[in-house]
């Protein structure tokens, strides 16, 4: 804190103060707000978002692909036209991406300063954001994964499922849709108080 005369005092309490230079002028920071981990939030929610996103896309993708070449044996025609599922599992993973690279490019390293502008506010914001995406994208991918497996085979004995297969199957896919928009409007949140 500045005071009148040009002094400068830190007040020391239970929470962690620290002087840190700006442009010559001495001021109070709350390390409290900004510690040494909290970029490991930001990153653990990076992490979470496109591991789970992938595991459920490669859940639903493998689920249904294994419905798919089952039926494919006896009836080879049907195959291109139920590749549906497998597109819609994939765009879970894709998801998951554009999440972790937008949390990712916001986490912000420790300065040549040895100061942290990373504050816990931001880092719990972006962990939020991963894991809302994350899960989302692996509950997609279960479902989109088993409803695609016997939609197929469904399809396969009468061919008057398919729209409703594929209307199951957009369903499905919006849960992975609901957790991607909240984890960008989670992601956004950032607080500069350090």
């Amino acid at each position: 804190l500045r005071l009148a005369g040009g002094r400068s005092r830190v007040a020391h309490t239970r929470s962690a103060w620290t002087r840190v230079g700006v442009e010559g002028d001495m001021v109070a920071v709350d390390m409290n707000l900004c510690p040494i981990w909290s970029p490991l939030l930001g990153f653990a929610g990076a992490a979470t978002a496109l591991i789970m996103s992938c595991a459920g896309s490669a859940y639903g993708t493998g689920k249904a692909a294994l419905g798919i070449s089952t039926v494919g044996v006896a009836k080879p025609e049907i195959v291109m036209k139920n590749i549906i599922p497998i597109v819609m599992a994939g765009v879970l993973g894709i998801y998951g991406l554009i999440i972790a690279v937008i949390i990712g490019n916001d986490v912000q390293a420790v300065s040549s300063k040895k100061t942290v502008t990373y504050s816990v506010f931001t880092g719990f914001a972006h962990l939020g954001a991963g894991l809302c995406c994350g899960f989302s994208g692996l509950a997609a991918g279960v479902a989109i994964g088993v409803a695609g497996d016997a939609g197929v085979r469904a399809v396969a004995q009468q061919p008057k499922m398919y729209i409703g297969m594929v209307l199951i199957l957009i369903f499905a896919e919006a849960l992975g849709l609901y957790g991607l928009i909240i984890g960008l409007i989670m992601a956004s949140n950032k607080s500069e108080m350090c």
